[in-house]
């Protein structure tokens, strides 16, 4: 069964992104988390892909 990217509803902060991310690569949801906000404050990058991810990815079933 293939592997499929979702948001997570029980890892969740603000939308779920952070733990589908760390849900599908099987690694700590806080990992994920401290590389947004890095990203975020070493430019705005890490704000658009979060936003983009959160209309594309699927919430989970």
């Amino acid at each position: 069964m293939a592997k499929k990217l979702y948001r997570s509803r029980k890892d969740r902060k603000i939308w779920g992104i952070c733990g589908g991310l760390a849900e599908y690569f099987d690694i700590d949801p806080v990992v994920v988390r401290v590389i947004f906000v890095a990203s975020i404050f070493c430019g705005t990058l890490g704000l658009w892909v979060y936003l983009i991810m959160w209309f594309i990815v699927p919430e989970e079933s």
